[in-house]
């Protein structure tokens, strides 16, 4: 054997995975297409946000969160429809990861160094109903070095082991076959890359230069979903969404594949819930891009007024930072807006300098850094945040001015023809205005500013003191092109609680195991149909434990 156990992908997941197996003593052989500098995966560009309920940080803010609560809005969310089947091992992964973060999962990361700031966003606010999607609470904890403070203390122990003989590191080693023998996994063989020192998230080549195989008693497969491939999501786009956009900008780096569930089930392993995958619709263009069709979400508060391409307020629940598929699924199935493939913010400097967040570690420097006195400047103090402002000045797709005509003039040049009429605008953002007059309103969009604004989190960090949007003194009105912007699949490798894989016949495949989101984070789909935010670091986390301690013990 060339190693007790191989993990296949370095990302999040994966690191886990090999920090649980090379802390019993176990020998990893980590496998990765890239290079040393992509450690760490997707993950290293995330923002950091883990989902975690009744915790320290929400007790302080005054936030009553309870796993009963959390468990209900999971529920709510996922709304698991194929329970006999495809979703049978995903309920049973949805409950344990609830009771993991209204449990240990605070206590394992401060273990692990993994510190958070002590504000919790609230995201995904869902869709107006209780027992709807949603979360009823904040549980968005940031953490403190964002996505890459989140990665380093398993990096760190990856290169530890390395150095203490226990892991070797496999570079430019892409897998093209599992190798199953007899119904158990024995190994991998695939194809030796050429070297690449391009800086990390940088498209990579593809030049072979020789092969590859690897035994084990044991492989953890944590290679990610398909986000970058747009071919894959197109395949799978679900019906219930409409059609997929001509053109959509990609929210991580290209070697996000989604190569290893094909080649996961020519060894006969079960993919379920392929149709269900997590795709953004506030995304916009990278002005300054790392890696191809580079798109960046913007993580809004509650103000920005959303239009569809001609100009029609989007109806309720499509609300920035509620509900984000069924925004996607309006823009997409409202038969003469389904041609375009973008939707509108109206909004003012006012509610930029206090609302406008970026989605990515290198989008956030100050938390990045953990630099404590940029952040208090940047997220409590006047002036828009720098890389926000960058966008603002640089983005392809912003644009401002002092009055709504010119406005609608220059987002008129951003389209091929002009579709937005200021006369129809102007309607409707004054009508939104003049529910501002009392501090109670029968709009939905202002109740949830309102709302928002009674907890202290979003009153002093994140949501505009309410305001007219054609009020001059609150001004510049800035208009913002939004794109379709990819992430992630919610389904694939169908696991059991210990992260084995299954085959097509339902039961465990000896010696396989995945983690991550190449295993819809746990069960192929852990998630159901949405996703309650700052689920997906703490899914790699949950999934590549558990399946580096199932690996362990296979292995012992």
């Amino acid at each position: 054997m060339d190693a007790d156990v191989i993990v296949v992908g370095a990302g999040l997941a994966g690191l886990v995975a090999a920090h649980e197996l090379t802390s019993k003593g176990r020998r990893v052989a980590l496998v990765d297409q890239e290079n040393a500098a992509n450690l760490g995966g997707q993950a290293f560009w995330s923002f950091g946000g883990l989902f975690l309920v009744d915790s320290p940080e929400q007790r302080r803010l005054g936030i009553k969160d309870s796993f009963d609560l959390a468990w209900s809005d999971w529920q709510g969310s996922a709304r698991f429809d194929r329970v006999a089947d495809e979703d049978s091992w995903a309920v049973r992964w949805a409950r344990a990861y609830v009771e993991w973060a209204a449990g240990e999962k605070r206590s394992w990361l401060d273990r692990h160094g993994i510190k958070l700031l002590p504000t919790v966003g609230w995201a995904e606010r869902g869709d107006l109903r209780a027992d709807g999607h949603g979360n009823s609470v904040p549980r968005f904890h940031v953490t403190w070095g964002t996505g890459t403070g989140v990665v380093e203390p398993f990096v760190d122990s990856a290169r530890q082991a390395a150095r203490d003989g226990l892991l070797t590191f496999y570079h430019r080693h892409q897998v093209d076959e599992l190798v199953v023998e007899d119904g158990a996994a024995r190994g991998v063989r695939g194809t030796v890359l050429a070297e690449d020192r391009s800086a990390r998230g940088v498209a990579s080549n593809r030049d072979r230069v020789g092969d590859f195989e690897l035994t084990a008693q044991a492989v953890v497969v944590t290679t990610g979903g398909i986000g970058a491939n747009h071919d894959i999501v197109r395949r799978y786009w679900p019906e219930r969404l409409g059609t997929p956009p001509a053109e959509m900008v990609t929210g991580v780096p290209a070697y996000v594949d989604g190569r290893m569930l094909d080649i996961s089930a020519e060894a006969g392993v079960r993919l379920v819930n392929r149709d269900r995958m997590w795709h953004y619709t506030e995304g916009v263009r990278n002005w300054d891009p790392i890696w191809p069709g580079h798109g960046i979400r913007i993580l809004p508060g509650p103000s920005s007024m959303w239009f569809d391409a001609l100009g029609r307020r989007l109806p309720d629940p499509c609300l920035p930072g509620y509900d984000t598929l069924s925004t996607l699924e309006h823009l997409r199935t409202t038969e003469d807006i389904a041609g375009h493939d973008h939707s509108w913010f109206i909004l003012t400097r006012k509610i930029i300098e206090k609302e406008f967040a970026l989605s990515g570690s290198e989008q956030n420097p100050d938390i990045t850094a953990k630099d404590r006195a940029a952040v208090l400047k940047n997220r409590l103090g006047k002036g828009i945040p720098g890389p926000v402002d960058d966008f603002l000045r640089k983005g392809p797709d912003f644009v401002t001015a002092p009055n709504l005509e010119q406005l609608v003039a220059k987002m008129n040049e951003l389209t091929d023809k002009p579709l937005l009429d200021a006369a129809e605008l102007r309607r409707q953002i004054e009508a939104r205005d003049l529910q501002l007059a009392n501090p109670y309103s029968k709009d939905a969009q202002i109740q949830g500013i309102r709302n928002a604004r009674r907890y202290i989190g979003d009153r002093l960090g994140r949501v505009a003191t309410p305001h007219r949007i054609l009020d001059p003194a609150a001004g510049p009105l800035i208009g913002v092109k939004l794109h379709v912007l990819t992430r992630k699949t919610l389904g694939g490798i169908q696991t059991d609680l210990d992260s084995r894989a299954l085959g097509t016949d339902g039961t465990p495949i000896d010696g396989l195991y995945a983690a991550g989101e190449v295993a819809g984070f746990g069960g192929g789909g852990v998630h159901g149909y949405n996703a309650l935010e700052g689920t997906f670091l703490g899914g790699c986390l949950f999934s590549g434990r558990a399946a580096g301690r199932a690996a362990a013990a296979q292995s012992a």
